[in-house]
């Protein structure tokens, strides 16, 4: 899966070497997508992202430090999107 996050930069998501990632060990680690612009902006990469099917962990929600949310990729590792800091 490949996602636009800016004109010309595809942010992408994949398995590779599946065989490795088991799913009874638990990814403790974010990689962090900070998106330029106010909280819409965060929710409308949500929305997009949904409808390309991506698993979902944390819907958008307020945090401490703006708007966020958490998906997974293929291989379970988790991707927090909050606005730029």
């Amino acid at each position: 899966m490949a996602f636009e996050i800016a004109p010309g930069v595809l942010f992408c998501l994949w398995t590779g070497r599946s065989e490795l990632a088991v799913s009874h060990i638990p990814r403790t680690c974010e990689v962090g997508l900070m998106m330029p612009g106010p909280a819409p902006v965060v929710d409308e990469t949500f929305t997009g992202w949904v409808s390309q099917g991506v698993r979902v962990v944390e819907e958008p929600y307020d945090d401490v430090f703006g708007r966020t949310f958490v998906v997974a990729d293929p291989d379970g590792n988790l991707i927090r999107v909050p606005p730029v800091d």
